[in-house]
C-alpha cells in the first residue's frame, strides 16, 4: 500500500476529476444533485424523475466540492436502501459534452428540458434581453423588492425656470447679502469692545 501525502492526494484527485471522460456503462448513471443533506449524502434526481441520495467517497471529501444543479456520474449499490449509489465522477462542461457526442446523455436531462424549464421561469426573474432596448439602460432592470423604489420626475428642461422661482431667488440673494453685513458689523463690534477702542 503506497501512503501519499495529503498534496499529492489532492493532486491525483484533482488530475482525476478534471481529465478523466468517463462514461455511464454498467452500473454507472447520470444524476443531477437537488440538495446536500450533511454527512457527505447528497439527494439526486435521476432522468426519470426518481429521487435517492448518494454517498461522497472518501477521496473526494475536502477535495472536491458540488453543489445544487450539478450533474453526477454515480455507481448504484445494490444493498443500499436509503443511499442507492456512490458518486464516482463529478462532471463538468467538456465531460458532458463528451457524453453528449457518445449519445449517451439520458433524454430527461437533455437541453429541451432546460429551456422548457427556462420558459416556465416568470419574466421577472430573468435578465432583460439585448433586443428590448439598449444596454446603458438600466430601467428594465430586475427590481430589488428588499428596497424602497424611488420615482424620479424629471423636468421638461432644467435651464428654464418659471418668473416665481427667479423673484424667490432674488429676494433669498437679496437676504443673504444683508446677512453677510451683519455678522460683519457685530464682529467689528466686538474686535473694538475687547481691544477698549
Amino acid at each position: 500500500m503506497i501512503i501519499m501525502s495529503a498534496t499529492t492526494k489532492k493532486k491525483h484527485v484533482t488530475k482525476e476529476v478534471l481529465e478523466d471522460y468517463p462514461l455511464p456503462e454498467g452500473k454507472r448513471q447520470i444524476v443531477k444533485v437537488t440538495a446536500a443533506k450533511g454527512n457527505n449524502l447528497h439527494e439526486v434526481v435521476t432522468a426519470d424523475g426518481e429521487s435517492f441520495l448518494v454517498s461522497m467517497p472518501t477521496k473526494f471529501r475536502k477535495h472536491v466540492w458540488i453543489k445544487r444543479g450539478d450533474f453526477i456520474m454515480i455507481e448504484s449499490i445494490d444493498e443500499g436502501d436509503k443511499v442507492k449509489g456512490e458518486i464516482t465522477h463529478i462532471l463538468f462542461k467538456d465531460q458532458i459534452k463528451n457524453i453528449q457526442q457518445h449519445n449517451l446523455w439520458p433524454k430527461g436531462f437533455s437541453s429541451k428540458v432546460t429551456q422548457h424549464l427556462i420558459e416556465t421561469l416568470p419574466q421577472d426573474l430573468l435578465p432583460p434581453s439585448g433586443d428590448e432596448g439598449s444596454d446603458d439602460d438600466i430601467s428594465d432592470l430586475v427590481h430589488n423588492m428588499n428596497r424602497v423604489q424611488v420615482t424620479q420626475i424629471e423636468s421638461e428642461s432644467e435651464d428654464s425656470c418659471s418668473e416665481e422661482e427667479e423673484e424667490e431667488e432674488k429676494e433669498e440673494d437679496g437676504a443673504t447679502e444683508e446677512a453677510k453685513d451683519i455678522p460683519q458689523t457685530n464682529v467689528l463690534a466686538n474686535r473694538d469692545s475687547h481691544l477698549g477702542v
